[in-house]
């Protein structure tokens, strides 16, 4: 019987581990790792149970549809994604350093949560309009903070942006498609993609006529 079935999600992503009781995160894994391999529309509910260990009828005591499975993924991840960002870009130093520190961490979670990180970026539109508007803003959250950071440096002196909205758009863009991308198995770790596009996005933002940019020891500090 699938409620004896063995679950065959992947390794618990620790971003759901505040989730209770175990059924209803065991759901929830289930269903990032269906909805990353499938999409949302082509997953059904008996696809998410089988995969938590448990069957269809179960799913609904924890939720009441496909898409508040997504809607909780996808609070869960950008409530985690914007604590990181704004933990990174709050610390002190100059505004080189809090940008390159704030790239380099939100480039590295959406490599280490890959899974979940495709998902939560990449299945927005199958949100209900409710659930939608409160995804978005915490969306505009995260542009927020690097925003601030881009404007900070650009008042300084230590960046030279011509365009601070269409630029945070950019960085952001980089950032998220890692997610999209990225592969345990391949040559880089996420700790080294985080640096090497912490210093890209440097040299993106460096005052003309300095194109290194910073350089990639501005962002040094706690990890």
């Amino acid at each position: 019987m699938a409620s004896e079935a063995e679950p065959r999600v992947a390794a618990a992503d620790e971003s759901f581990e505040g989730v209770t009781p175990d059924a209803a995160r065991r759901l929830l894994l289930g269903a990032v790792d269906a909805f990353a391999e499938r999409g949302f529309h082509a997953t059904t509910t008996r696809d998410i149970a089988g995969r938590a260990g448990m069957s269809p009828a179960a799913l609904y005591i924890h939720y009441k549809t496909k898409e508040e499975l997504l809607f909780q993924i996808s609070k869960v991840g950008h409530e985690r994604s914007v604590s990181v960002l704004a933990e990174a870009a709050e610390g002190g130093g100059s505004d080189s350093g809090r940008l390159a520190r704030a790239v380099r961490h939100f480039v590295r979670w959406h490599a280490e949560h890959h899974t979940t990180a495709r998902v939560v970026q990449y299945e927005l539109a199958a949100l209900g309009e409710g659930h939608y508007e409160e995804i978005v803003e915490l969306r505009r959250r995260s542009e927020e903070i690097l925003r601030g950071v881009l404007e900070s440096g650009d008042a300084s002196g230590e960046f030279e942006i011509a365009d601070i909205r269409g630029t945070t758009l950019a960085v952001m863009s980089l950032c998220i498609d890692v997610a999209r991308w990225y592969s345990p198995s391949g040559r880089r770790t996420p700790d080294e993609i985080g640096t090497l596009y912490a210093d890209l996005v440097l040299r993106m933002v460096a005052p003309q006529g300095d194109a290194r940019g910073p350089g990639p020891g501005a962002g040094a500090g706690p990890r």
